[in-house]
């Protein structure tokens, strides 16, 4: 849906004027939760939310599939410019060794049942040496049975296809999806065979001036199918959205969103059993459903120390919705971040969707996500991870709910957005809606970042402050933050770090991303006497610090970059002057394991590493490790 002002009409109102029920639905309820959008109505992805989608209950898609590569993008279009030829269109539903047996003179230059196979999801980077640096076109398929029960409607679910997605089951064209880190669904109801699907994703990893990312970045692109693909059969009216928070110490807040025709005026019914809780609401005209419930005096609040979650179910009809939920505020007091009423010092880490590993392809199961977050909490001591630049996989989200760690969850808008263009601004927008309504039901996550390190101008204020405002509407029970730059300066003698970013106000929790003593001049033994001049009201987290270290490199006498040595003592003059900021409340150094970089390319140090992590890629632990976790401890007292 896309609306450019308050009254606007949107593209659903031309014609005869109708509108599928979810999207009206959700247009309405993105309107009146929280601060009405003061420019522009919210953006809402267009196709179903499938709330908790991982849970359900489905058929996997995941395993074996073929691939097949188009470096000239033959399957999409003809060398004039015209529609590609029935030879070559990868996505046709045809067995092509049946036909050309049945007619030797029919010319392909495709089969994709005869191609290369990959196990998904990975990376393609990880299906064959030759794959490791290829940007571009790949197709996939997937040959497949269903079981299709009478009364129930089909839809396949992609965790998340990076960067851009175009699919077809059975020659039919079912849609496309730009973005590489958000879930999108269609629906196959009436498409869908018991016997030979035949799916087909073709999958574009290049990236342009109005991509979000940019083209350039500091990390692997990591092209592919890289999270799950289900095929989940609901009933014809189904729960498509809940939503369950604390919308403060004393109210339990729900909302309900039924996809279908027979989703109005329906009965409802919420419960909590292990609270004891059950409620019935009727929906409305729109499907939609809101109750507001007095918090139990026995529930147990969610925190690091006690990562409670609860199970949660909503049914209405023949659909039993469920999830696992924890219950918890977060909010800011001046210069502090409160969980549940009280201070809280976010005791962080950064980490990249990698697995650990020497030859990662973006193989995040939940047994790799658990490996990462052991180091964060089990090995720093950490409480708090930024899950950076990009939405990680449900997971890794799943997995820090469970093991108790506060989220940092940001969309890429990162270094060089097209921040004039409104195609860039909509895109942005839209993924920023897809990721806050995939996991907003996750106690983790605390903290929603609208991008890292950006250039300043008018026209990126502007477009980062609607996507400030985006946030407050869709979650207003949530803190937005970004990882803003500074510049410095000097008072005589004296190093003055300056924050001139007039996004801080706008914010509610503050962060910088800082590197005195990495880039430019500033020695270790200076940094302590360095002064932070940032405005005081409000809660300031070093979003990123670092320093590179090559795992085993030493140099004892006389440390320089990229030693372990030189990594700690970092470390250490880093820690000290930040300590002395009244109202610094957290840190998420970068990084926790070194990872692929196409940027980083010193021979022997790098390799395309960046070697920032305070472990290796395969988790040998560098002195700066230690360094940290002690700290931390010391925190935690």
């Amino acid at each position: 849906m896309r609306l450019t002002g308050p009254d606007a009409v949107p593209d659903w109102m031309k014609g005869d004027g109708r509108m599928p029920v979810r999207i009206l639905v959700r247009w309405i309820m993105a309107m009146t939760l929280g601060i009405a959008a003061p420019v522009a109505a919210q953006m809402m992805p267009e196709g179903p939310v499938l709330a908790a989608a991982d849970l359900r209950e489905g058929q996997s898609l995941d395993g074996e599939w073929t691939y097949s590569i188009d470096p000239y993008r033959d399957g999409a279009a003809g060398f004039h410019g015209g529609p590609a030829g029935e030879g070559h269109r990868r996505y046709d539903d045809t067995d092509v060794a049946a036909r050309t047996a049945d007619d030797p003179i029919a010319l392909y230059e495709y089969d994709m049942d005869a191609s290369p196979r990959a196990v998904l999801p990975e990376s393609w980077t990880g299906h064959a040496p030759e794959m490791r640096h290829y940007e571009g076109l790949v197709w996939y398929q997937k040959r497949f049975d269903a079981e299709i029960a009478p009364g129930e409607r089909q839809f396949l679910r992609f965790g998340a296809v990076n960067y851009h997605a175009e699919v077809w089951l059975n020659g039919k064209r079912l849609g496309e999806h730009e973005g590489g880190f958000t879930p999108f669904a269609f629906e196959v109801t009436g498409v869908l065979r018991t016997e030979g699907n035949r799916l087909v994703v073709g999958v574009d990893s290049q990236r342009d001036a109005l991509s979000i990312p940019p083209p350039v970045t500091d990390w692997e692109t990591y092209g592919g199918i890289t999270r799950p693909v289900r095929l989940i059969a609901v009933s014809e009216t189904f729960v498509d959205d809940a939503w369950v928070r604390l919308a403060d110490r004393d109210t339990l807040a729900v909302d309900i969103v039924l996809d279908g025709a027979s989703g109005a005026e329906r009965e409802v019914v919420f419960s909590i059993p292990e609270l004891g809780l059950r409620r019935s609401v009727r929906t409305g005209d729109d499907g939609a459903a809101r109750l507001t419930i007095a918090v139990p005096p026995e529930v147990e609040l969610w925190s690091p120390d006690s990562p409670r979650l609860y199970e949660v179910l909503v049914e209405a009809g023949g659909d039993r919705w469920r999830d696992r939920v924890g219950l918890r505020t977060i909010e800011t007091d001046g210069p502090h971040i409160l969980l549940n009423g009280e201070p809280v010092f976010l005791r962080g880490i950064s980490l990249h969707e990698e697995e650990l590993g020497e030859d990662p392809a973006r193989r995040i199961t939940p047994e790799a996500a658990r490996e990462l977050l052991t180091l964060a909490k089990g090995g720093l001591g950490a409480n708090f991870v930024r899950l950076a630049h990009y939405p990680h996989g449900e997971a890794m989200v799943r997995a820090a709910d469970e093991m108790g760690l506060l989220v940092w969850s940001e969309i890429p808008v990162y270094w060089r957005i097209a921040f004039d263009d409104p195609a860039a601004l909509e895109k942005a927008r839209l993924m920023l809606a897809e990721n806050i309504l995939r996991d907003r039901n996750r106690a983790a996550v605390a903290l929603w970042s609208v991008g890292n390190e950006t250039p300043l101008s008018d026209a990126r204020n502007a477009f980062m402050r609607r996507l400030v405002d985006d946030v407050r509407t869709l979650d207003p029970h949530r803190l937005v933050t970004a990882a803003l730059l500074t510049e410095q300066e000097r008072d005589g003698d004296h190093p003055v770090m300056v924050m001139g970013d007039p996004l801080a106000q706008a914010l509610d929790v503050m962060a910088i991303n800082a590197y005195n003593g990495w880039y430019g001049p500033d020695r270790l033994a200076d940094l302590p006497a360095i002064e932070w001049r940032v405005p005081p009201g409000k809660p300031l987290l070093f979003s990123e610090v670092g320093a590179g270290a090559l795992a085993g490199l030493h140099q004892p006498e006389r440390p320089g970059k990229f030693s372990e040595e030189y990594q700690a003592e970092y470390y250490r003059q880093t820690l000290a002057m930040l300590s002395q900021i009244p109202n610094f409340a957290g840190i998420s150094p970068w990084i926790l394991k070194d990872f692929r970089s196409p940027r980083r390319q010193r021979p022997v140090i790098q390799d395309g590493w960046n070697r920032k992590g305070l472990v290796s890629e395969t988790g040998e632990r560098k002195q700066a490790f230690g360094v940290l976790a002690d700290w931390y401890a010391e925190r935690a007292r």
